[in-house]
């Protein structure tokens, strides 16, 4: 029998062997399917058939093969941990950057997460997608210790208009950074007044850059020095939860804007 680490091993030396298992635990196939499926020949799928049937992963079935139920356990599993080396992949370049502390979900919910990354030629295409997400959006829902003049714009803008609805909780730093300068202290104010728009004040810090547009939750990833490393955008409803339960915690904690008590 097979040690743990030696079942592993002998899947992953085979890419055929992955897709074998993967095709049964599916359905019941035929050699002919599964050379269809694989691409592999039929002296190679037999060696594959013969060793899974040794350990018990597949049977005969007819003139076809179908998992056993451990195989399909070992498919199941076998297909986790795919899914989270992807994932790992993913955020490989960004996790030193990422506030893992702050975020109360499993990491694997970021598998279909798309993570955006600045090039030679897009400097600034992390931000460029969140303002893409955020102007596209009918309803904002936004936490963060920062907001950048690209994103401010869109949002006022399209908040005036009445077009967009935002409610915004913003640490005392981004008041203080937006009060320092003029043409933006005149947009956060227009931004304030419009009918559609709530903003409040976190005095404590907020950790991060988070977006909630409609059903997407976007996440601005910077280092300690403040340079924008990347963004993520996902659909997942376990991430979405979360950014909707953080924003209504730091909301109800949070003090309502008000200009005439701002030191400029």
């Amino acid at each position: 029998m097979d040690a743990p680490l030696e079942a592993v091993e002998f899947l992953a030396r085979s890419q055929n062997r992955v897709e074998v298992l993967r095709s049964l635990a599916a359905e019941r196939r035929t050699r002919r399917d599964l050379a269809e499926v694989t691409g592999a020949s039929q002296a190679t799928l037999g060696r594959i058939l013969e060793d899974f049937g040794d350990r018990s992963w597949v049977r005969r079935d007819g003139d076809a093969y179908v998992a056993t139920a451990t195989g399909k356990l070992v498919a199941d599993g076998l297909a986790d941990l795919l899914s989270i080396l992807e994932t790992e992949a993913k955020l490989r370049d960004v996790i030193a950057y990422l506030p893992t502390a702050e975020l109360g979900f499993d990491l694997r919910q970021l598998a279909d997460a798309t993570v955006t990354v600045p090039t030679r030629t897009r400097p600034s295409a992390p931000l460029q997608r969140v303002v893409e997400t955020m102007d596209a959006a009918d309803r904002l829902r936004v936490f963060s210790h920062t907001l950048n003049e690209q994103s401010l714009s869109t949002v006022q803008k399209r908040t005036t208009a009445g077009e967009q609805t935002v409610e915004a909780v913003l640490s005392a730093g981004a008041i203080s950074a937006l009060a320092a300068e003029d043409h933006l202290w005149r947009r956060l104010r227009a931004l304030a007044d419009a009918d559609g728009a709530a903003i409040r004040v976190r005095e404590d810090e907020v950790p991060l850059a988070a977006t909630v547009a409609d059903e997407t939750v976007s996440l601005l990833v910077r280092d300690d020095g403040g340079v924008l490393r990347a963004s993520l955008h996902t659909d997942a409803a376990a991430v979405r939860a979360w950014a909707i339960e953080t924003f209504d915690s730091y909301w109800n904690a949070a003090e309502p804007f008000d200009p005439t008590t701002v030191d400029r």
